[in-house]
């Protein structure tokens, strides 16, 4: 795994970093804009910020003295595309699993099927 990689999963981990992503999809922000929902201080945030800066999850500029932040989604992509492989491997294994359960079910019918004659 890239350490990109890594420090994405690591950022995303945490909730408010993943609300503040969510409310970038809406467009840029400021710190007090994204500061708003939280029960907590401007600082507080900016420290998630870096934490999602340099993972890559997000870039910063400045206009006058309000700093702003914008996604950055392409390190999403490669966190998507990692967990691709597990979502193949899960429908693999649901799809094992209903044929075991209809499988299971032809055949506790057929039973029942059998007792209710034999009465």
């Amino acid at each position: 795994m890239s350490d990109q990689l890594t420090a994405v999963f690591a950022a995303l981990a945490d909730p408010t970093r993943r609300a503040i992503l969510q409310r970038l999809t809406d467009g840029d922000a400021s710190v007090a804009e994204l500061a708003e929902p939280f029960a907590m201080s401007q600082p507080a945030v900016s420290k998630h910020l870096k934490v999602l800066e340099n993972a890559g999850l997000i870039s910063r500029s400045r206009v006058a003295t309000a700093r702003f932040s914008h996604l950055e989604a392409e390190p999403l992509k490669e966190a998507t595309d990692y967990m691709e492989k597990y979502r193949r491997f899960w429908n693999s294994t649901f799809t094992k699993l209903d044929a075991a359960l209809a499988a299971y079910l032809e055949t506790d019918n057929s039973t029942d099927a059998k007792e209710s004659t034999d009465d």
